[in-house]
């Protein structure tokens, strides 16, 4: 059975600058295909589903490169950066 009164801790090992690269490159090419790209990321990281993704520039590969988790650790950190949380 779990223990429900200790908090668990996650770490996710991530080389950051190439998932700033593949979400920059991914973003783009949807851009450029007339996608709304924000749409289109988060159809991929709730669903799985690469098909949300272009091939268009390799970027459905690029991103199948990255597990989910660290694409939604990643844009949450740089989100949480750019608001100024205290």
């Amino acid at each position: 059975m779990q223990d429900l009164g200790n908090t668990q801790f996650f770490k996710v090992e991530t080389d950051n600058t190439s998932v700033k690269k593949i979400l920059a490159d991914v973003y783009e090419a949807l851009t450029e295909k007339g996608y709304n790209p924000v749409n289109q990321i988060v159809g991929y990281i709730m669903s799985g589903d690469p098909t949300y993704i272009t091939s268009y520039k390799n970027a459905r590969s690029k991103i199948m490169k990255v597990e989910r988790d660290e694409l939604v650790e990643e844009m949450f950190t740089e989100y949480i950066k750019n608001n100024h949380w205290n």
